[in-house]
């Protein structure tokens, strides 16, 4: 029996943020190195990426500002840091093309969703050009003109 992908799927947060700054050309699925205390956190959904990108070095891709809020019950003899830089697992193909792009290309690799997927956390990358300022307006004016458009089509 065939199961559907989405079934197995389930969001613990987006970056809406993401689609709004960049041009996003392509996705890539990352599993996530976390400690105990960060997947229990990441259960109750206390989780922030709005600012957060990611960073190659020595072949390793690490994913910078990502806030994991810890709960208030987390073990006393361990400290929690919200902030830690956190290592994604990615095949050493992915990375060495990713980090390729990012230096000749001069693209950007930013997280746009967090996610379960069979039990463990994942995070969508997607590799992006950053907008202008006038591509935005764009994106905001036509944004606006759909809202518009269904809005009339749903009255008139």
């Amino acid at each position: 029996m065939k199961q559907d992908k989405n079934k197995s799927r389930s969001t613990i947060a987006a970056n809406k943020r993401a689609r709004f700054e960049y041009h996003i050309d392509e996705r890539i699925e990352a599993g996530l190195s976390l400690e105990g205390w960060e997947v229990k956190a990441l259960r109750e959904g206390r989780v922030q990426f709005s600012d957060s990108y990611v960073l190659f070095k020595d072949n390793e891709a690490f994913l910078f500002g990502c806030q994991i809020n810890p709960l208030p019950t987390t073990a006393s003899h361990s400290k929690a840091d919200p902030l830690r830089t956190r290592k994604l697992l990615l095949k050493r193909r992915e990375i060495d093309r990713l980090a390729g792009l990012v230096d000749r290309k001069g693209m950007t690799v930013i997280p746009t969703a967090m996610y379960w997927s069979r039990g463990r956390a994942k995070v969508e990358i997607a590799v992006a050009r950053g907008k202008q300022l006038h591509d935005k307006r764009k994106t905001q004016k036509d944004r606006d003109w759909d809202r518009q458009k269904r809005r009339i089509m749903k009255h008139g």
